[in-house]
């Protein structure tokens, strides 16, 4: 008893560990990879507050400058002479210490005593400030005074080298704040206040970054470089220039965010790296800020947790294993005292299912006794099922049996009402006319013409309907006459038959013969039949059709000869094309008729050894075709 215990107690331990170990090494993996989630989501928002913080760095610069501008604006519009224009130049640039330079330009002409040009100049130097009247050149096509015209408000251009092209070159980029100067309510020039690149930089990476190697870029909104790690790009490359739009769509992705001054942050692989990057508009320009951070810096410390997993993870599996045996040995114990005692009721009843096992510990053995007393109860429980089963086949069977005796009934009804009320109507006419014609004994010719014709047409339908009615009985006369088929048929005199019988009957009646075949075809069959089926379907075609357009045609193949009736009308519904040769089925419950003209014609059709055909692809109205052998 004690090898058992000590055997069970291995293997369920060992089963334990192997159900448990799954769900651990899946609980540190969740929380590993949950843990890549969060550190994604902590540099996402440090990032996105450096950048925030950074910009509104920026904006400061920027408002500075543009304070400067705006708020010596009207000073010069009031005073707008060239000698206060270098005056205010030079004061501008010696009052504000991030205004790098200054330039007052005045429209064509504005000064005729100095020529078409006028433009004032003062930069600062470091140790001086320096005022000078520029010389002649064409400032009127440079950007920071032809943008600012265009868009009749102040605002900041992309950076550029020389600003002039007079005696003042600058040795490094500007960016400048414009804004037209106004006088009398129109343009008289332009004042432009220039903030130095290289001072926005040194602003930009002032700011203290989370991680070593992320960088800031600054693009303009064309995509160009102002300012970036790599001094080769500056001014001369956009975001976009030398890539692959296939290989690298992240970063035309990218750069269209940027320029169309979107704020948010996209995953991409930038010169081999793979980095998040944060981006914002900076107000008042076109500018795009963006915060570059390589993953590996993002996920270091994440990497690093990796091999904390991994010891994790082995230290668990040993902590399992031990706390398995422990608990395994402390349930094993009643277990096996269980064993003898389940032996005892080992009759007894249970009624959820035990498989039988082949093991050889208490557990197996414990099983194999449940499911011997559970094996007695199957046995009692499989009769009553059986015997449950058989009644209810048979209270099935007696309801299905009792429907179709109420559905016979309820057919046996209807349709003894419909004959009364087909063969009513004819009746009722002709004994109608009867009457007439015993009380007018003087009538006229064309009246009497006119009451004989209806009193024929209602006593040939009531022939049709009576014929109808003996041929679809299966004992009638009609099943021993359609087996004797030894009529040698014309094929095409018995369809000219069937269309004169028909035009007889239904005056002004137009129907097409159409035959490619000679009339010394012809078939061994039944006459009285086929031509029977024949006139049903050109009735219906003239019953139910424009009468105008109604095709008799023959054919024939290499076993057999066609009877095809087309007509042009409203067709058969789709939803009862099904139902069309079952006995007793009529399209319309208010029209004439007993729904035993095709079920019949079919019928017939078959019995002479051919079929009655329905073509369900002509959709202009109805057309069937009666297929005999040759």
């Amino acid at each position: 008893m004690s090898k058992i215990s000590r055997s069970l107690i291995s293997k369920l331990s060992l089963g334990i560990l192997l159900l448990a170990a799954p769900v651990f090494m899946l609980a540190l993996g969740t929380l590993f990879v949950q843990s890549r989630y969060f550190i994604r989501q902590e540099a996402a928002e440090r990032a996105l507050s450096v950048v925030n913080m950074t910009m509104h760095r920026v904006k400061k610069y920027l408002l500075t400058v543009e304070t400067a501008a705006n708020s010596n604006a009207w000073f010069i519009e009031e005073n707008f002479c060239p000698d206060s224009l270098m005056v205010f130049s030079n004061r501008i640039v010696q009052l504000n210490r991030n205004v790098h330079s200054c330039s007052i330009a005045a429209e064509p002409d504005m000064f005729p005593q100095y020529g078409r040009y006028f433009s004032v100049y003062t930069v600062n130097e470091g140790d001086t400030v320096v005022t000078v009247r520029e010389p002649d050149y064409e400032y009127f096509d440079r950007q920071w005074y032809k943008t600012p015209l265009a868009k009749g408000a102040g605002c900041w251009v992309d950076p550029f080298f020389n600003h002039t092209e007079g005696t003042v070159n600058l040795s490094e980029a500007v960016v400048s704040y414009c804004r037209p100067l106004r006088k009398d309510g129109r343009i008289v020039g332009v004042i432009s206040t220039d903030l130095s690149l290289r001072l926005l930089q040194d602003a930009i990476n002032a700011t203290e970054k989370d991680y070593p190697d992320s960088y800031f870029m600054l693009i303009g909104g064309d995509g160009r470089y102002f300012i970036h790690p790599d001094s080769t790009r500056l001014f001369r490359k956009t975001i976009t220039s030398d890539i692959d739009p296939v290989e690298h769509a992240d970063i035309i992705a990218l750069g269209h965010e940027m320029m169309s001054g979107k704020n948010g942050h996209m995953h991409v692989n930038l010169h081999g790296r793979r980095c998040y990057v944060t981006f914002i508009r900076i107000p008042s320009s076109e500018w795009s800020l963006a915060l570059v951070c390589p993953d590996s810096e993002i996920l270091r410390s994440y990497n690093q947790l990796a091999y904390l997993i991994a010891v994790l993870i082995i230290i668990g599996l040993l902590v399992i294993l031990w706390l398995c045996r422990r608990a395994v040995g402390h349930a094993v114990r009643p277990l096996v005292y269980l064993l003898g005692m389940s032996q005892k009721i080992s009759e007894g009843h249970y009624a959820e299912k035990i498989p039988r096992t082949d093991r050889e510990d208490a557990i197996g053995q414990l099983q194999n006794s449940f499911a011997t007393m559970q094996q007695s109860i199957l046995d009692h429980i499989g009769s009553i099922r059986q015997t449950t089963q058989e009644t209810k086949e048979r209270n099935e069977e007696l309801v299905s049996a009792m429907r179709l005796a109420e559905e016979a009934v309820r057919q046996k009804t209807l349709f003894i009402q419909n004959v009364s009320h087909q063969i009513r109507t004819p009746l009722n006419i002709i004994l109608g006319f009867a009457q007439v014609l015993h009380d007018s004994p003087d009538m006229s010719g064309k009246d009497l013409a006119e009451i004989t014709g209806m009193m024929k047409y209602n006593a040939i339908h009531l022939n049709r309907m009576v014929l109808m009615l003996f041929d679809s009985s299966e004992t009638g006369a009609s099943v021993e006459l359609m087996s004797h088929r030894n009529d040698q048929v014309s094929c095409n005199d018995l369809a000219r038959e069937c269309i004169n019988y028909t035009k007889d009957h239904f005056p002004g009646l137009t129907i097409r013969f159409e035959s490619d075949q000679p009339d010394s075809l012809h078939i061994l069959t039944n006459h009285l039949y086929l031509m029977r089926s024949l006139r049903e379907l050109l009735y219906n075609a003239a019953k139910y059709s424009d009468g105008q357009h109604i095709t008799m045609r023959v054919s024939q193949t290499d076993t057999t000869v066609r009877f095809t009736v087309e007509d042009v009308g409203p067709g058969l519904p789709e939803g009862s094309r099904d139902m069309i040769f079952k006995p007793f089925t009529k399209m319309d419950d208010l029209s004439e008729g007993l729904g035993l003209g095709l079920p019949l014609t079919k019928r017939h059709a078959i019995s002479l050894g051919g079929d009655l055909l329905f073509d369900s692809n002509y959709h202009d109205g109805c057309r069937f075709t009666i297929e005999m052998p040759k």
